[in-house]
């Protein structure tokens, strides 16, 4: 069933970006769109499992995290300490790659922020502070919440079916790793193309991966420890547009070098592996049963 999941989840994805491929790249108009559409492959990839199993829904959609969980008040609880821990986590890894020297910041001028809204035609206010906290207001409060559908066509199928399938065969950590590679590389029709890393070309897709492991094990940690994919779901739809702005807080003189800078660089890494780290320790999780 793994084959078949990750047949249609791979094969859907890289059908979405195909016109990217065959077109403009990264610059392509269609850009935007077509990734959207790529994040309910996994989605399909579930839909594709559970045709062939015929377990009815109501308990394929227990088995798979679209339900609360056996303990409701706790997967209520960690959806919303985790919608507003991601942000907080984003942009502490920033002022972090700063303190380290790895970023230069331009908090007083905001000329790359000011550079970035002018490029997509985005009228600004005399002071660029004004539009920049209705931007962080917009990223933390309204857009993880419109995020939650295209969200949920990934995390239903990552952390939703294929991680405690994982999990059940191959134990905790082992399982979490796995996924998180996996997860990874179907970023990759994207990647490949310099998607988070420009610099890097095609080899960006390689390095995504790193930081798709140690983030999917946070994620995986709210799904083993609560039964549910909805934290999860809410900490990606956080996690993306909180990403995006905390760079634009960089120097148009010197924009942040994405390899290492953020928390998709090498220094958020190394943030996510020791909070998951902390996490498991404090309160670790039990080997789920496959689902399906």
């Amino acid at each position: 069933m793994i084959l078949l999941f990750l047949l249609v989840a791979y094969g859907l994805a890289w059908l979405s970006a195909l016109p990217l491929w065959l077109g403009g790249g990264l610059a392509d108009p269609s850009f935007g769109p077509l990734v959207g559409l790529m994040m309910f492959t996994p989605a399909l990839g579930v839909l594709a499992v559970w045709a062939v199993r015929r377990t009815p829904f109501r308990v394929w959609a227990r088995e798979t995290g679209l339900t609360l969980g056996e303990r409701r008040g706790r997967t209520i609880g960690l959806f919303f300490a985790t919608w507003a821990a991601v942000p907080l986590v984003v942009y502490g890894t920033l002022a972090m790659t700063a303190a380290l020297g790895l970023v230069s910041l331009d908090l007083g001028r905001l000329s790359l922020f000011t550079a970035t809204m002018r490029a997509t035609g985005v009228p600004l206010p005399g002071d660029p502070h004004a539009a920049l906290l209705v931007q962080l207001a917009v990223s933390t409060l309204l857009l993880p919440v419109l995020n939650l559908v295209p969200m949920l066509g990934e995390e239903w199928g990552w952390r939703g079916w294929l991680l405690p399938k994982l999990v059940a065969s191959r134990g905790v950590f082992a399982g979490l790793v796995l996924s998180g590679v996996i997860w990874g590389l179907w970023h990759a029709p994207a990647t490949a193309l310099g998607y988070n890393y420009p610099s890097l070309g095609p080899w960006a897709a390689l390095l995504f991966v790193g930081f798709c492991v140690p983030a999917g094990m946070l994620f995986g940690w709210l799904r083993l420890r609560t039964g549910s994919v909805w934290p999860a779901v809410i900490g990606h739809a956080a996690l993306n547009p909180a990403a995006s702005l905390a760079l634009m807080l960089g120097d148009a003189a010197a924009p942040p070098n994405t390899v290492v800078a953020g928390v998709t660089g090498l220094a958020g890494w190394a943030v996510l592996a020791v909070l998951a780290a902390l996490l498991f320790r404090r309160w670790p999780v039990r080997q789920e049963q496959p689902a399906g």
